[in-house]
């Protein structure tokens, strides 16, 4: 069973759908025991990083899923859900994140327009499972004004994201929304699924 992270935040119904899609018994839920029962743990997210970690951490979310991945369950943050797994950002103004991946999240530069919205050429910076059966250079869906910083855990990026997704452990993120991004996308999806099996 697949848990999703649910705090409030972001759009988790279609990260539900893509995991039943590939086959994976996905369960929303805000209940710590059934954190600890799950087989892996997806944190989505969309929106601002402050308000979001505020969410997470009043029920003692946060530090659940940081005692979980530390114990070796596996962990995979989408967007905003990635960015809340650094050590800190610098989205109107400084706040600490949940530390499991080394870095900062930062705005993003060199991009003309903000948000950066739509398909971006992903390049595979290391090697990681999240990756199998995926060609190098495919184009992920991104919606995004910030980013993590490139970091010795990355394994993706692009023009406008350093870390478009790293990998520490059992805990692993995308800045792109897999849900979001066609084929390619579920095989991510169906790729972490089969980690936590």
């Amino acid at each position: 069973m697949i848990a999703i992270v649910d705090y409030g935040v972001g759009n988790i119904r279609s990260v539900e759908r893509a995991l039943v899609q590939v086959g994976a018994e996905a369960r929303l839920t805000a209940d710590a025991d059934e954190l600890t029962l799950a087989d892996g743990i997806v944190l989505p997210g969309v929106g601002a990083f402050a308000p979001a970690l505020a969410k997470l951490s009043k029920r003692g979310l946060g530090r659940h899923v940081v005692e979980l991945a530390r114990r070796g369950k596996p962990v995979l943050g989408v967007c905003l859900g990635y960015q809340l797994l650094f050590e800190e950002s610098s989205e109107h103004g400084r706040h600490e994140g949940l530390g499991l991946l080394p870095g900062r999240v930062v705005g993003v530069t060199g991009s003309e327009r903000l948000p950066v919205i739509g398909w971006c050429r992903t390049t595979q910076t290391g090697p990681s499972k999240l990756w199998d059966g995926i060609d190098d250079l495919s184009y992920f869906y991104f919606v995004h004004s910030f980013t993590p910083e490139a970091t010795s855990e990355g394994i993706g990026c692009t023009d406008h994201s350093p870390a478009a997704a790293a990998s520490k452990g059992s805990v692993m993120g995308t800045q792109f929304h897999p849900e979001k991004s066609g084929a390619d996308g579920l095989r991510v999806y169906a790729n972490f699924v089969a980690l936590c099996a």
